[in-house]
């Protein structure tokens, strides 16, 4: 029995393993149900594939037509700290010597035309008495202000230069996140700089900079003095105008914003055409539909949003739009964001008449609104995310 286990031991232990293996590899074949894993290899190249070694290009192309601005003002202040003291001021009153400084700061901007018409943020030259735009060959000039527009944070400048470079228009609705981005402007008064990042995001709002918000977002380092200036893509075209960053220190934390070449665009020839942006405006704040409220309406999986609350004489109190009303579509476009209807408004010629369909106590109603014209900005700034239409 012995001789017979060690002549039929080693046999057998071998073909147990060999099954366990085929069990494994092949559970099919002993008709067990089989595991896929399906991966995805990346495909096989005879090549290495390798992004440019440079992009001196592109800055080639484009630095020339990025301007650095000096803006100066001058400001009125106490002779002596003392003739701001309330009691000294009691008894004095308001006519005490006052002496006048000038204030400079810097920014950059845009040579959007031969004709010599530049693109900045409305807060670079908001209150300037001179405008300087010293070209990167050297020659410098004075501007002067076609228009700005606070609500998108930008203004239009013109010079009168001959010979001027002007920067090559990009398609800002084409560039995906991950795509190359170059800032060009004159971050501390340094001087013309280049950095260099990736596209971030595309559409970034809500963050109370403006009343108009569809931000581009770039790791580009865009410090102060850079506003104003120029965000391109890999071959010098234009794609944004660089306008903000996010930082605790005040330096680039890697969150800067642009504003996209199309807004910047249709700003820029309203301006020139008009003096200023001409908006539509119906005369309503909105504030989302939550979903305790979508519930409660039967709205569940709708999009909408709340009306709460209606200017006098406006546009929507004469097409009897009512607080509590839940707008569910304007022209057929869905109203789920109250940004983006209060954008859609705001594209809309004035007198133009659109439709617009609200819930009222659980009834659908389409109404009709003719379109006003929006009025200037308050001091109050941005409503954040709720919109005013």
């Amino acid at each position: 029995m012995l001789k017979a286990l060690r002549y039929f031991g080693w046999p057998l232990v071998v073909g147990v393993l060999a099954a366990l293996l085929i069990i494994q590899h092949y559970p099919q074949w002993v008709g067990l149900p089989q595991q896929e894993v399906h991966l995805q290899e990346a495909p096989k190249f005879n090549f290495s594939r390798q992004g440019p070694d440079s992009y001196a290009d592109a800055v080639t192309s484009a630095s020339p037509a990025v301007a650095n601005l000096y803006t100066t003002k001058m400001v009125s202040k106490p002779a002596h700290p003392l003739f701001e003291d309330p009691q000294f001021r009691r008894f004095f009153g308001d006519n005490l010597p006052r002496q006048r400084r000038m204030e400079s700061s810097l920014g950059s901007a845009v040579i959007m035309s031969p004709e010599g018409y530049l693109l900045t943020n409305n807060h670079v030259t908001a209150g300037a008495d001179q405008i300087v735009v010293a070209l990167k060959d050297g020659r410098e000039t004075l501007a002067h202000l076609v228009g700005s527009d606070p609500e998108t944070d930008l203004a239009v400048l013109k010079i009168d230069l001959k010979d001027l470079p002007s920067i090559t228009l990009g398609r800002s609705d084409n560039i995906r996140i991950g795509d190359v981005a170059l800032a060009i402007g004159n971050p501390f008064g340094v001087g013309q700089t280049v950095t260099m990042g990736i596209i971030s995001a595309t559409g970034r709002n809500q963050l109370g900079l403006n009343t108009y918000e569809d931000f581009i977002q770039t790791d580009a380092a865009i410090n102060p003095g850079n506003s104003g200036g120029a965000l391109v893509d890999a071959s010098g075209n234009l794609i944004g105008i660089n306008t903000a960053i996010l930082s605790k220190s005040g330096g680039s934390q890697g969150i800067g914003f642009a504003i996209p070449t199309k807004l910047a665009l249709e700003v820029m020839k309203a301006i020139i055409e008009h003096g200023s942006v001409i908006r539509g405006w119906l005369g309503i704040e909105v504030q989302p539909l939550t979903q305790e409220l979508a519930e409660s309406f039967g709205l569940e999986g709708r999009p909408g949003i709340v009306v709460a609350g209606i200017y006098r004489d406006s546009p929507a109190q004469r097409a009897s739009l009512q607080p509590g009303d839940i707008i569910l579509s304007i022209d057929g476009e869905p109203a789920g964001d109250g940004r983006r209807s209060m954008n859609q408004v705001a594209r809309t010629r004035p007198s133009e008449k659109i439709s617009i369909l609200v819930m009222r106590n659980g009834k659908e109603l389409e109404l009709t609104a003719e379109v006003g014209v929006r009025p200037p900005p308050s001091n109050n700034g941005s409503n954040g995310g709720n919109g005013s239409n």
